[in-house]
């Protein structure tokens, strides 16, 4: 039986050009696409994916945030994560969610095959760029995931204000009072440490919840 893949990434040319590739693969099948994280968790719950690649920084739900709650659901799921993001921080991060891979997006044409065949056997898939900061960084950082004091929601509120989402914006995606967001917020701000909108905007940035693009 092939090996059944979603896959999920906001950049349409990105996405289009990983599914362009893996359908050449004979014991590969994309049985979904989707532009944003929570369109991948509901395309997991649909079709049981033995593989999702997820991209880092997406709307709606981060792939961090994506992979936590497809493994909360699918436990069996094996993740790839997708990034520009090399550093130790975001690999970290990535694997203490549940990622069983990381891949860099300049070489995910080359190795994303070789990946998702890897990750489907059981094994840790890491592009050679980033699997040689794995053990500095597990030493430094385990454990030490400012993320983790936060709640799933909290993360959520989090990443969409550092969006620029208002108040009232946020309360209609999560389907809450603009009071009850800003209480979100405050609270989150004061477990993080952080004074004002920007330097929860740098925080979210910091930790791949979102992008400057």
């Amino acid at each position: 039986m092939p090996i059944t893949v979603v896959v999920a990434d906001d950049h349409a040319i990105v996405r289009e050009g990983l599914v362009m590739h893996l359908s050449t693969q004979r014991d590969i099948e994309i049985v979904g696409t989707a532009t944003n994280g929570r369109e991948a968790v509901a395309l997991v719950l649909q079709f049981a994916p033995r593989v999702v690649i997820l991209d880092i920084s997406m709307p709606e739900l981060d792939g961090i945030e994506a992979t936590r709650q497809i493994l909360e659901k699918k436990p069996d799921t094996a993740i790839v994560i997708l990034s520009m993001h090399s550093t130790a921080q975001h690999v970290v991060h990535a694997l203490q969610a549940g990622a069983r891979g990381y891949l860099l997006k300049e070489s995910a044409a080359r190795e994303i095959a070789d990946a998702v065949r890897v990750v489907n056997g059981g094994a840790r898939y890491l592009s050679p760029k980033v699997a040689g900061i794995v053990a500095e960084g597990l030493g430094s950082l385990s454990g030490q995931n400012p993320l983790d004091k936060l709640s799933r929601r909290e993360r959520e509120i989090l990443r969409l204000v550092a969006d620029g989402h208002s108040s009232a914006e946020i309360g209609i995606k999560l389907h809450l009072s603009p009071k009850t967001v800003d209480s979100y917020r405050s609270r989150l701000m004061q477990k993080l440490h952080l004074t004002d909108v920007a330097a929860l905007v740098k925080f979210a940035i910091q930790h791949g919840l979102t992008t400057l693009e």
